[in-house]
């Protein structure tokens, strides 16, 4: 769910054996690999073409005044650019204000293949997860890849009102991306994070899940 819904991150690339930080826009694929538009003029695109050992940290809100009691995620794995209109498509549906500069020549798609990870829950809540941890059902993915397409045209054009519904708020939201853990929802630059209650396996999972949420959020909306 951290990385799912993600929209600010902190690299950690290398550079001869120095650490480096910096601020990115990520994004995730289907797969849960991660996505980042990087221009070739950057100090962390450089680093990662020479060396693509990478780390990539999210993080959600803190429920206190302690900043530890915030939820993150550190992911470390290998980065390298990708060449996949699909992907940078979902990553801009993700990002709507850089289509200013996603064409620019200087600009290009990278993608995180992930390695493992570090996950905090909170205050003393530590847990290292394994690659095989982040990793996605194959069936699952194939299946919801050939579905999402319909799935987001038929929500868009015959569901506008329990998009606003789940997005919480008025306005002309739509599915904009779709996945195993959850969707995305879209009003002009305003982005919306529904994570689902678990993985999901098709299209009929999808459904269900969508009902009930949608039915939720209509009993809070009339309450």
């Amino acid at each position: 769910m951290l990385l799912r819904g993600a929209r600010v991150g902190t690299l950690a690339t290398v550079q001869d054996g120095q650490p480096f930080a910096s601020l990115v826009t990520p994004a995730t694929a289907p797969d849960r690999s991660v996505l980042m538009l990087l221009s070739n003029l950057s100090e962390h695109t450089r680093h990662l073409k020479a060396d693509p050992r990478c780390s990539l940290m999210v993080a959600g809100a803190a429920t206190g005044l302690n900043p530890q009691t915030a939820p993150r995620f550190t992911l470390s794995g290998t980065a390298a650019p990708i060449a996949d209109a699909a992907l940078k498509a979902r990553w801009l549906a993700l990002h709507p204000y850089a289509a200013l500069y996603a064409d620019f020549g200087d600009f290009a798609l990278w993608r995180i293949a992930p390695g493992g990870g570090m996950l905090v829950g909170g205050f003393a809540r530590a847990y290292r997860l394994k690659q095989a941890a982040l990793a996605a059902d194959p069936a699952a993915l194939a299946a919801i890849e050939a579905a999402a397409g319909d799935i987001m045209a038929h929500c868009n054009i015959a569901h506008t009102e329990a998009m606003a519904l789940l997005a919480g708020a008025p306005g002309a939201w739509r599915m904009v991306a779709l996945d195993i853990d959850g969707c995305d929802l879209a009003e002009g630059e305003h982005l919306r994070r529904i994570a689902w209650s678990g993985p999901v396996a098709d299209a009929g999972a999808i459904r269900a899940e969508l009902i009930k949420k949608v039915s939720i959020a209509r009993k809070t909306n009339t309450a």
